[in-house]
């Protein structure tokens, strides 16, 4: 009975997704513009630290291509999250406009529903990262630093890895909006400043910081952790394991967050 639920509720969910992507396509032009600048700005981030390792060489030890890997799985990782998980990040609108209740008369579960609101294929960022990717696992292949047999399909993985473990995050900050409301400036902390931390080696950061991104909020297991494997040979496979461990850790616990604060949400009667 738990399978056939768990088919049902696979089959409704690319359902939604469906109807999402055709509603939003109705507007093509600020769908494929909103696309590329989103890759843009990612680009020219990308582009102003590749600027100053171009000075520098390094940035402890880690080369452009080593660091271009760290963006490009980062950058698939919350590609792929806020494709199919978009509106989870935008919690507090719902709850602040009353619009949450409506999801609740549906016949189905509300993060279900939620994920396949205003869905957004992010095709200008997949296409930025996996041009990143060939990029840095062009050069590491070309030095001798890695297999490409191995790396690309390892590299897949940890990208799929990494956007359940960005989802899981947001999902308990989300969550956290059932108490306080006003969640923005929690996700600026959780997501938004994590994110652009996990950009860089984590060996540019004191050690409280790195506990922080490792242990508080594992966001390290996205890409630099299994970068230490795939890319630097410096640990071994049972790193990929852990990553693996920790993603499911924190969907675990932004799934039992969320189904708290579902029981305790009040409808705003509007």
């Amino acid at each position: 009975m738990m399978i056939r639920d768990v088919k049902d509720m696979v089959k409704m969910y690319k359902l939604l997704i469906r109807f999402s992507i055709r509603s939003r396509m109705q507007y093509r032009f600020n769908f494929w513009t909103g696309s590329f600048i989103a890759a843009f700005i990612a680009f020219m981030e990308f582009a102003l630290l590749a600027v100053i390792l171009s000075r520098f060489g390094t940035i402890q030890g880690w080369s452009i291509a080593e660091s271009a890997y760290l963006y490009s799985v980062l950058t698939l990782s919350k590609s792929i999250y806020r494709t199919f998980a978009s509106d989870v990040h935008h919690l507090e609108q719902y709850l602040v406009s009353g619009n949450l209740d409506g999801l609740l008369l549906r016949p189905l579960p509300v993060l279900l529903v939620l994920m396949t609101q205003n869905v957004s294929i992010r095709f200008g960022e997949l296409l930025l990262g996996f041009g990143m990717l060939a990029y840095s696992l062009g050069i590491l292949a070309g030095k001798g630093q890695i297999e490409l047999w191995s790396a690309i399909p390892l590299t897949l993985l940890i990208s799929l890895n990494g956007a359940l473990l960005l989802f899981g995050i947001a999902l308990a900050t989300a969550a956290t909006g059932f108490w306080l409301t006003r969640i923005s400036m929690l996700q600026n902390l959780t997501e938004d400043a994590t994110h652009t931390a996990i950009r860089y080696p984590l060996t540019i950061f004191p050690g409280w910081l790195k506990g922080v991104l490792t242990i508080g909020l594992p966001v390290a297991f996205v890409n630099y952790m299994p970068a230490l494997y795939i890319v630097r040979g410096e640990a071994g496979p049972w790193i990929l394991a852990l990553s693996a461990a920790a993603s499911a850790a924190v969907v675990g616990a932004g799934a039992l967050l969320w189904r708290t604060g579902m029981s305790r949400y009040q409808s705003t009667g509007s």
